[in-house]
């Protein structure tokens, strides 16, 4: 069975600490507000890998490989480019009818992406705390 995001079902609040405690639960993930007192920014290791607006979060910016965020966006009407964010290697990704798991995916997809370009010496610390 595939759940999904809605309106009716999920209220912001309740996306909000589901993608919260997804993001806590991985390794080295900080939480800080370094915009504004809105956009609430997951890092891991210092280097952003999610973040969204905590009054409304009706979607979260994540990181991408470039050609899965084409693709991505040309498959899902709720993935798109946003402001303030490279539209290269950066989707926001709207929760309203997309499934828990796709964005779980992504949410992981974006964390791998950041871990993938910290120093090796913490890649292993990662890697150790994850198994």
């Amino acid at each position: 069975m595939v759940i999904t995001f809605a309106a009716s079902n999920y209220t912001h609040m309740e996306n909000f600490d589901w993608v919260r405690d997804l993001c806590a639960s991985l390794p080295m993930v900080t939480e800080e507000f370094p915009f504004d007192a809105e956009t609430l920014v997951f890092k891991v290791s210092g280097k952003m890998f999610c973040l969204g607006d905590v009054g409304s979060f009706e979607s979260i910016g994540l990181k991408c490989d470039p050609a899965y965020a084409l693709e991505l966006r040309e498959q899902y009407p709720q993935i798109t480019t946003g402001p303030y964010l490279d539209k290269k290697h950066w989707n926001y990704v709207y929760f309203d009818g997309m499934s828990m798991e796709l964005i779980k995916s992504l949410i992981l997809h974006s964390y791998d992406l950041v871990v993938q370009k910290l120093p090796k010496k913490i890649q292993s610390e990662i890697q150790q705390l994850r198994a």
